[in-house]
């Protein structure tokens, strides 16, 4: 026999207050017991929330003040015999700092907080931002916003702690090559031919250690020290042919890049490890051209991950 239940009310009971009795009573399947564990009974590197987003305020070199939407991901390590992780958690201990300006130490702090609440070994908080910067244009005398996609983050990992950001920039690469191909027929046919150019893309990764703050402005000038050739916001015709002089003046190829802004990283005291990876979205080929160079130990065991160079979208 089918036992009969009272019938169920479906209306939604606006005015129901929880009270710590009953709050105690609820079911917490993630905190149960290793025996409701599914699978293998092995530690989880990293469990947590991932694009949870949030306006957070940022200081700028010059003094000022930017609120940004960011988008935050925060994991924790998983011991074997342990079922789950609270994962609000995780945005609880961050909601209680974010209203603070911005810095590596309130990061960290963010991070003390969640990793003691979940009783975690290892843990990571990574935010992703677009960090507006104003340009000028080469000749017209315009200006305009140009963005720089910016990731931060504190990694805790076998009681070592890592501060580290990722900075992408995007830029145009003249070919060296056919450079010189377009010019030897211009020479010796007299055939008008131009050399081709692609939108091109770095991610510098690098680890924050000295006491002197890197600022996202700094890392702007630094790029464009190493390759000049910077995608343009607003642009009239004087601007267009300037930016031709300049890729001319400037061809480059994927193996010159890394080595460019290696170049420039090497000689920053504020620079400890890091990492360059650049694309080329080659217009000629329908491939891209890449090329990875690693500077320390901490981004040697990730310099093969064929994954590095599909995650750049210039």
């Amino acid at each position: 026999m089918v036992p009969a239940y009272p019938a169920l009310i479906r209306d939604y009971d606006a005015g129901f207050r929880v009270d710590e009795e009953y709050r105690s009573a609820l079911p917490d399947l993630q905190n149960g017991p290793a025996s409701l564990i599914v699978g293998a009974r092995a530690p989880i590197q990293h469990v947590g929330i991932s694009n949870f987003r949030l306006p957070i305020r940022y200081q700028t070199r010059a003094g000022g003040e930017v609120a940004l939407e960011t988008s935050v991901t925060g994991t924790v390590s998983l011991d074997a015999d342990r079922k789950g992780i609270n994962m609000s958690r995780i945005m609880r201990s961050f909601y209680g700092h974010s209203d603070h300006l911005f810095s590596l130490s309130v990061l960290e702090a963010a991070l003390d907080d969640y990793k003691a609440d979940l009783d975690a070994f290892d843990a990571r908080i990574q935010m992703r931002f677009s960090y507006p910067v104003r340009v000028d244009s080469l000749r017209s005398g315009l200006s305009g916003w140009q963005y720089y996609d910016i990731a931060q983050e504190v990694i805790e990992r076998q009681g070592q702690r890592l501060r580290i950001m990722h900075f992408d920039y995007v830029y145009s690469s003249t070919c060296p090559c056919s450079l010189e191909l377009s010019e030897h027929a211009r020479e010796s046919r007299s055939r008008l031919a131009t050399p081709h150019s692609q939108r091109s893309i770095a991610r510098i990764s690098l680890v924050m250690g000295g006491p002197e703050k890197i600022w996202f402005e700094d890392m702007v000038e630094l790029c464009r020290r190493a390759v000049p050739t910077e995608t343009q916001v607003m642009v009239k015709r004087e601007d267009e042919q300037a930016f031709a002089e300049l890729n001319a003046s400037n061809p480059i190829f994927v193996e010159d890049a890394v080595r460019a802004f290696a170049k420039e990283l090497q000689g920053d005291p504020r620079i400890g490890d890091f990492r360059v990876v650049a694309s080329h979205k080659e217009s000629l080929h329908s491939h891209d051209a890449v090329s990875l160079l690693v500077d320390g130990p901490t981004f040697a065991q990730s310099s093969l991950d064929p994954m590095t160079f599909e995650s750049l979208r210039a």
